[in-house]
């Protein structure tokens, strides 16, 4: 019957089915016009009872008189309602409205509570002109009689304006009120007595001034109970399942929740329980928990109290109070409590006068912002100062009194959360008196103040408390000005206040022992105030529930709050991101020595840091984890049963183990047992001796070297046992043997516990070793894939906080790595250009991004991590590590990220996609199986196969493999190429008086030797212009000499050029300051004038000059040490011939430059500028070079003629001396030709007879396997086990797990 009343109370709960229709009524519109009252009115006509929606009656809505934010116009709805919406509209044809407005709600019409949402008073949207109606649903239902809206902006054209409607459905429920005395006993019938309830529900709501009491209390015989109180105005419950007599289980258990619950506004408790698990919830928010212990029933016996403890208990309850307050909807397991007192069926004896409503509150409070004060009358030139006060705040410091005496001032205020009196005497002399008391007072608590200056003393006493009263002499008579401020101050004095404005509650303020009536304040009788907030303390704890994760302390001011992360292991704004890396492998890739380290398995997730060893040995990463048992540990102590038990500890959770194999390809750990007499497993068919414990407590009954299901050690596998009848060596009971080797099935391990059971016997014994457990291989952090198409999973599960982190490489410029959408919220890591990485997101708030700047290109094919976090406090971007971005949230908005749409990742809706790869991707500290996934998903394939890796390398002469939706390009841009594999030559045809010149742009050169190129098409970016290091590479045929070939200039007399001498030799001059001459090289040993193509690239680093021509060996000259080593502000590239104004060397001009080049010219670069591809080429570099004369474009002097290397002794480049012999010999020439023909020959010959003979081969093998060979699918390496074990244990990789894959990446 129990069971079916609680199942019936919670279906009823959940479900829609048992409430009464759709709560959603107008609840404003049916009201008569005395039900809206408002601060003021503007007219006759413009009166409260008007503001009903859509309604046109008298001037069309409400206006006040003043335009301030003390107007408000207020809902008497007659009884409680349930409020679930609200809806506002302008005053009717006008240009009257709202713009901004707060939502006040009340019992009572006092003691006003604001609407809050996601941790902060919500300023709820209003209208933009005065016929549209904007609706609000409320993120959560309030239960209020009276309704007020206070606007905050409104009509710039106009004045406040509003109509209103209020949307719920009636409320109604038993009210039981306590007076600290009675207290509410609940027998259970006869037939429940001592049952042992497996699961509870408890559903109730209170209201209460009081900060302690005790709301419900129930405990058994054996020492079960269950009691939920109010400790400091915060929720506790406390529960014991039970504990046993010895003590060895304790059960007591105990969870806080809340704080500020003594603000006399209703609270909502649900206790539901089932077993050891419980979830508690205060307000809709739930904090489940497990209880200590092992025991899963709730024994009470007979009854359950509420309000208190029953007289029973008393002597026993340490002084615990009564609750002091109302209570309504008290469910117990399905029993309607409060219904039963009212029908009279429970008792309530113990009640002096029960009554069946909440009486309202008798206090006042008063809220104060930075920006506040209120001004109370008092008595002047008195003698005697008397005030006091309560308050409660999170500042540490603000002025709560100030008043000005007739020579003088007193302030009373906080200051580092104690409560400070200076009073200053100006009589005669200034008399200046400090007094202090108490501490920590900015707890959020409320605290009373009392401050009395009479006669010749001055007392401050803090909390009632007579042990805080601090008293001191006052050496002069004082006498009150009769005007108090409290809370700010802001008129000019000679003596201003030492306190800022304070920021929190009063109530119950005494000025001259007298109590003052704010209400009467408030209707503007006596006093005057600022900037404050009468009848309502809106007060908020920031710090509940905890904001700050892993253990982070929160701290809080008014306004905001902050974590302390100090000693937890995680950084952040909320403590959220663990400052360890993942795992072993991770470490050791960024750099770190292999040693001891923290790390954290699965990131910002709930698990905590631990210390590992992580190894390198022989390119493999290990991860060790050791345990507290010693190498050789005898075994002594034998239980009853004649056996030893050895537990292992490895100073971590079962969950932690997990983590670290889990992610693991392969984990191993090395087991011994040295034995004298002492058998191991009784093999091969007998009652196990010994046994070891796994991961999952489960008895395992393999050894090292062997598998589960196998009763054998590595010795019975491989059949090499000391006596063959056994399965393991020790099990032949001799004197002195061991059995050893590896356990290699990563789901059983690590090793937790061993039993030795065969050490009783008079000269028996045993030592046991269990090494680390190591693992290595990391699936997570090598898990990656590469989406063709794109990959999906589940919603991104991170309403308040939430982390992503991923590796990727990518030749591309722009794509999407990850979406995740709501009906406007969503979330987007895309990389927008090619160094730009952006995090954007929306919350409600509107759309924000971050952006990060690499200063180096992205798309470079090399791995970069992005990590991106999202929490109350900020927004974070980083990149590489070391480039970060990051946006505090706004202080008051929207907080919870809503999404429904699934996470796609690689590809975003209607965008273009990601192309490259992506692995490591976590979110939350969980790693998404991408390779998994993958597997499952068409058009993405496993490993990092994107085309520009299988087919980059066909991206020829420098070009950059660029991927594609349907395949890759080259991109030849920054090459003297172009063609689709940058393998076709890009030369021209000069004629006679033709030059090329290109023309670097101001303040500008070529980038350095060896930089990446940086512009297209052969342009050059603002960068480097004093060149230490250069290369210039071009390939030219011609007949025709002499001529200039190349020429560089500079703004100053630098140069560098590359002539043809009037033999038709070579000529490199080096002009770079410092020498008299510029620095030549002459090559005369040839004529390249020969109309052959010839291939020429001249390097230089500092000194050192490196000339290559064709395919020779490379000769390095070196400039002269008086030489310059700066190549100073180039300016232009001259090819073919100079046509330049200013000093130019005279020989240049006179010797090589008429009647200029004439041949062919191609893939001419400096430093990766290509200034005759500009000239033939459209592009961007294209307005900076000019040609004059005839150039026809030809790849003419492409191709270097072929010849067979030559050996040292007869390189015409490789001069060991100054002036060397050039030897050249025709007859030579024709003698290499002839034996390089021969050996052609000979080599085709050779390749047609091998081919003959494997087609043969062929033949005889596909024949004979047709007359009769016999072929198995066993797995290979079976033939060569010695016994079916194990050729199960080489051969099954899922068994053992030994087979390491490749770090498995892919690609998108």
């Amino acid at each position: 019957m129990f069971c079916y009343k609680v199942g019936l109370y919670l279906l009823c709960l959940l479900s829609p089915l048992c409430r009464a229709g759709k709560c959603e009524d107008s609840l404003a519109t049916p009201l008569p016009y005395s039900s809206f009252t408002g601060s003021s009115v503007y007219a006759t006509g413009y009166g409260a009872g008007y503001a009903k929606l859509n309604r046109r009656g008298g001037s069309g809505g409400w206006s006040p008189v003043d335009a301030d934010r003390y107007q408000w116009l207020q809902v008497d709805l007659g009884s409680r309602k349930k409020v679930v919406a609200v809806a506002t509209q302008g005053r009717y044809s006008s240009a009257d409205w709202t713009r901004r407005y707060r939502l006040l709600y009340s019992d009572t019409g006092k003691n006003w509570r604001p609407f809050l949402q996601d941790g902060n008073i919500w300023t709820f949207e209003g209208n933009s002109d005065s016929e549209g109606v904007t609706r609000h649903e409320l993120l959560r239902s309030i239960v209020a009689r009276y309704v007020r809206f206070v606007p905050l902006q409104w009509s710039k054209e106009g004045r406040m304006g509003l109509r209103v409607e209020v949307y719920g459905c009636s409320y109604w429920s038993d009210v039981v009120s306590f007076d600290g005395q009675g207290v509410i006993s609940y027998r259970f019938s006869s037939k429940t007595k001592k049952i042992k309830f497996l699961t509870d529900l408890i559903s109730l709501k209170f209201r209460t001034s009081a900060g302690h009491g005790v709301l419900l209390h129930g405990e058994g015989q054996q020492g079960d109970y269950i009691s939920l109180e109010l400790q400091r105005a915060r929720l506790v419950l406390s529960i014991n399942l039970g504990s046993n007599q010895y003590g060895s289980i304790q059960g007591h258990t105990a969870v806080t929740s809340g704080s500020l619950l003594d603000d006399d506004h209703w609270h909502s408790v649900l206790i539901q329980r089932y077993r050891r698990n419980v979830n508690f919830t205060l307000d809709q928010h739930t904090q489940p928990f497990r209880t200590n212990g092992e025991f899963d029933h709730l024994d009470l016996d007979y009854e359950i109290s509420f309000g208190g403890l029953p007289a029973s208990n008393k002597p026993s309850s340490g002084g615990r109070d009564n609750f002091v307050g109302c209570m309504e909807g008290i469910v117990y397991n399905g029993d309607n409590i409060t219904s039963l007192i009212r029908r009279k069926k429970v008792d309530t004896s113990s009640f002096r006068n029960l009554t069946f409503s909440c009486s309202e509150s008798r206090s006042f409070p008063v809220f104060f912002n930075s920006s506040s004060f209120l001004q109370l009358p008092g008595q002047g030139d008195s003698d005697t100062l008397s005030v006091s006060l309560s308050f409660r705040t999170w500042n540490p410091s603000g002025l709560l009194v100030y008043t000005a005496l007739a020579d003088g001032v007193v302030e009373v205020g906080l200051a580092d959360g104690k409560v400070t009196v200076y009073i200053n005497v100006t009589q005669r002399k200034n008399t200046r008196i400090d007094i202090s008391s108490g501490s920590n007072l900015n707890d959020g608590q409320w605290h009373t103040v009392h401050l009395n200056a009479l006669e010749n003393y001055a007392m401050l006493t803090i909390d009632g408390d007579e042990a805080s009263t601090v008293r001191t002499a006052i050496p002069i008579q004082i006498t009150t000005g009769g005007t108090y401020y409290f809370g700010g101050y802001f008129l000019r004095t000679n003596t201003p206040p030492l306190q800022r404005s304070f920021q929190g509650c009063m109530q119950m303020i005494h000025v001259d022992d007298q109590l003052a009536d704010l209400r009467a304040v408030e209707q503007g009788l006596i006093g005057m105030f600022q900037n404050v907030s009468l009848d309502m303390c809106a007060i908020i704890d920031r710090c509940v529930p905890n904001q700050c994760e892993h253990g982070g302390r929160c701290s809080q001011t008014w306004d905001s709050f902050s974590c302390i992360c100090n000693g937890t292991g995680y950084r952040g704004a909320t403590c959220h991101t663990s400052v360890y890396q993942q795992s072993c492998e991770e470490v050791l890739h960024l750099g770190r020595a292999p040693g001891g380290h923290w790390v954290d398995p699965d990131g910002s997730g709930p698990l905590q840091a631990l210390r590992v060893s992580c190894d390198l040995t022989e390119g493999t990463v290990w991860t060790s984890v050791k345990n507290n048992l010693s190498p050789q540990t005898a075994v002594t102590a034998l239980d009853q049963e004649g056996k030893a038990v050895l537990r292992l500890d490895y100073n971590m959770s079962t969950e932690q183990v997990y983590a670290v194999t889990s992610g693991a390809d392969y984990c191993e750990q090395h087991i011994a047992y040295t034995c004298r007499m002492s058998r191991l497993l009784n093999s091969p068919d007998g009652e196990p001796y010994t046994w070891w414990v796994g991961r999952a407590n489960e008895k395992h009954l393999y050894w090292g070297g062997s598998g589960p299901g196998i009763q054998k050690c590595a010795c019975g596998i491989e059949r090499n046992c000391t006596s063959a009848k056994h399965q393991c060596n020790c099990d032949a009971d001799q004197r002195q043997w061991w059995d050893a080797g590896l356990l290699v099935y990563k789901d059983h391990l690590p090793v937790s516990q061993l039993v030795v059971g065969d050490t009783g016997r008079a000269g028996s014994e045993a030592k046991l070793t269990v090494g680390p457990l190591r693992c290595r291989g990391d699936r997570e952090y090598w898990n990656a894939h590469t989406p063709a198409s794109y990959l999906h999973f589940p919603s991104l599960k991170g309403e308040t906080s939430a982390d992503i982190s991923f590796y990727f490489k990518t030749s591309s410029t722009y794509g999407v790595f990850l979406e995740n959408l709501g009906t406007t919220d969503f979330i987007r890591i895309e990389l927008k250009a090619t160094s730009v990485i952006s995090f954007s997101f929306d919350v409600g708030n509107g759309g924000v991004e971050l952006t990060v700047r690499s200063p180096s290109r992205l798309d470079d094919g090399r791995w970069h991590r992005v990590e991106a976090e999202r929490n109350l406090k900020e927004a974070v971007l980083s990149l590489d590590g070391r480039y970060r971005d990051a946006r505090a949230a706004p202080a008051q908005g929207h907080i919870r990220l809503e999404l429904f749409s699934q996470l796609y990742i690689g590809a975003s809706g209607g965008q273009r996609g990601f192309l490259g790869c992506m692995r490591a991707l976590r979110l939350n500290g969980v790693t998404l199986d991408l390779e998994e996934r993958a597997r499952v998903t068409p058009g993405v394939k496993p490993g990092c196969q994107g085309h520009c890796n299988h087919f980059g390398v066909h991206c020829r002469n420098g070009g950059v493999c660029v991927e594609q939706y349907d395949g890759y390009s080259c991109d030849c841009s920054h090459t003297a190429y172009d063609g689709r594999l940058c393998t076709n030559d890009v030369g021209g045809y000069f004629e006679s008086g033709t030059l090329v010149r290109y023309d670097f742009p101001s303040e500008a050169g070529p980038p350095a030797s060896g930089a990446a190129p940086r512009g297209p098409q052969g342009t050059a970016l603002l960068g480097e212009t004093n060149l230490t290091r250069e290369e210039l590479v071009f390939s030219f045929s011609t007949s025709n000499a002499p001529a200039i070939l190349v020429y560089v200039s500079s703004k100053t007399q630098d140069y560098l050029a590359v002539v043809l001498r009037n033999n038709g030799t070579l000529q490199v001059r080096y002009s770079l300051g410092g020498l008299t001459e510029p620095y030549t090289i002459d090559l005369d040993h040839r004529n390249m004038a020969n109309g052959q193509p010839h291939h020429v690239n001249v390097s230089r680093e500092q000194r050192s000059i490196h000339l290559q021509l064709d395919h020779y060996p490379v000769t390095t000259y070196t400039l002269p040490d008086a030489s310059d080593t700066h190549f100073n502000l180039v300016k232009t590239i001259f090819l073919g011939k100079v046509f330049e104004t200013g000093e130019i060397d005279p020989v240049l001009i006179d010797r090589y430059n008429t009647p200029g080049f004439v041949g062919c010219l191609s893939r001419v670069t400096l430093n990766g500028v290509a200034p005759l591809k500009a000239a033939l080429r459209p592009g961007p570099a294209a307005a900076l070079v000019t040609a004059h004369g005839i150039l026809v474009p030809s790849n003419c002097g492409a191709q270097p003629l072929t010849i067979s290397p030559l050996g040292a002794a007869h390189d015409p480049w490789q001069m060991d001396t100054a002036g060397a012999v050039f030897p050249y010999n025709n007859e030579m020439i024709s003698r290499e030709k002839l034996d390089h023909n021969s050996a052609v020959i000979g080599g085709i010959v050779a390749v047609v007879i091998c081919l003959a003979l494997g087609v043969l081969v062929f033949l005889v093998r596909h024949m004979f396997r047709h007359k009769g060979s016999y072929h198995t699918n066993e797995a290979k390496g079976a033939e060569s086990a010695d016994c079916a074990d194990a050729a199960i244990i080489v051969n099954d990789p899922a068994f053992t797990e030994t087979i390491e894959e490749s770090k498995k990446e892919w690609f998108i």
